[in-house]
């Protein structure tokens, strides 16, 4: 009869649903597990990340290398080379002014290290580099590091889309924009830090405290 048919199937379905259901979220968690793995930071020269240690309050980048080349020019036309600051402590980070959160926060809680430094903040020099080279014009960089208290105390670099990329590639960091929000860009959030020295021994996450970069700065420097 119809009606038993009917509840056959329904019954054969019923007991379909719960190993279906187990199918769908192991191969979710499967697809998760390999953008996890695709999508790992990849550090300048091959490093990889390794515990904090040595005296410092950050994840440490081994082996430690020189960082790599990092000459632009500022928003306001200067030249500025990486290795001009050797002597100094320096933080690098990657940034672009539109971005709605990560950058304005990697910012701000820099200007707070800065600030909770005090005298030992003529110790460090903070680079930030932009991953917009449309968006980020001079007028847009100069607005950005007004609206953050920054002005005078972060070199905000900017280039063409050839001179950036190859910054980028050096550092491997990444910036794509977003297809369906073009005035996003996707990039990497972290900032780097330099030995006096000039090698690139620390790494901190966007979610970074103030007081790991006032720990760590005086180390960096005396390297």
């Amino acid at each position: 009869m119809p009606g038993e048919e009917g509840q056959r199937h329904r019954r054969v379905w019923t007991g379909l649903l719960p190993p279906l259901l187990l199918l769908v979220v192991v191969l979710g968690a499967f697809g998760l597990l390999l953008i996890h793995r695709s999508s790992g930071t990849s550090l300048p020269g091959g490093a990889q990340e390794n515990p904090a240690g040595n005296g410092y309050d950050a994840t440490l980048a081994r082996p430690a290398k020189l960082a790599p080349a990092l000459a632009l020019r500022n928003h306001l036309g200067q030249p500025v080379n990486l290795t001009s600051y050797r002597g100094k402590a320096v933080l690098v980070t990657f940034l672009y002014t539109n971005c709605p959160d990560v950058c304005p926060l990697i910012t701000d809680n820099l200007r707070a290290a800065q600030t909770q430094l005090g005298a030992k903040a003529s110790q460090v020099q903070i680079i930030a580099v932009s991953v917009d080279p449309h968006g980020d014009t001079r007028a847009a960089v100069a607005s950005f590091l007004a609206h953050h208290r920054m002005v005078g105390r972060m070199q905000y670099l900017i280039g063409s889309p050839a001179q950036l990329g190859r910054t980028w590639k050096a550092w491997n960091v990444g910036s794509t924009r977003d297809a369906s929000s073009p005035a996003l860009v996707a990039h990497s959030a972290l900032v780097y830090g330099i030995t006096a020295s000039g090698k690139l021994t620390t790494i901190y996450p966007s979610s970074f405290t103030p007081s790991q970069i006032v720990h760590d700065v005086p180390v960096l420097a005396s390297r």
